[in-house]
């Protein structure tokens, strides 16, 4: 399999769970903290860490620390194929319900959160 079809098969293994195209719609509103994403996904830090780590791998997100959190966002892809396919998921994944709850959701916990109480 050549290299550009390695990457491929990546990306869309990627999809594959329901957790991780969650976060995917999340990070389409732009970059967040590994607590933020643990607060609307009402998950443990190991779990929502193992899956950015896959999603990073694949080349869905990029990453960043800062103190002792990670913040993530979408990593801005070259590729005209790729941006298609990113594009497609995104368009699907915004008229999702549960992608719309986790938006509201997202947006309450970030009136309420603390400034720096990720870092």
């Amino acid at each position: 399999m050549c290299l550009a079809m390695q990457a491929l098969a990546l990306m869309l293994k990627a999809l594959s769970e329901e957790i991780r195209l969650r976060i995917i719609a999340l990070l389409s509103g732009g970059e967040l903290c590994v607590c933020d994403l643990m607060a609307v996904l009402d998950l443990p830090q190991s779990t929502i860490s193992r899956h950015l780590s896959y999603l990073k791998n694949a080349g869905w997100v990029d990453g960043e620390r800062r103190g002792v959190w990670m913040y993530y966002r979408l990593s801005e892809e070259r590729d005209p194929g790729q941006q298609e396919l990113r594009q497609a998921v995104l368009a699907l994944l915004a008229e999702e319900a549960r992608v719309k709850e986790d938006r509201q959701k997202l947006i309450s916990f970030l009136q309420t959160k603390k400034v720096n109480a990720c870092g």
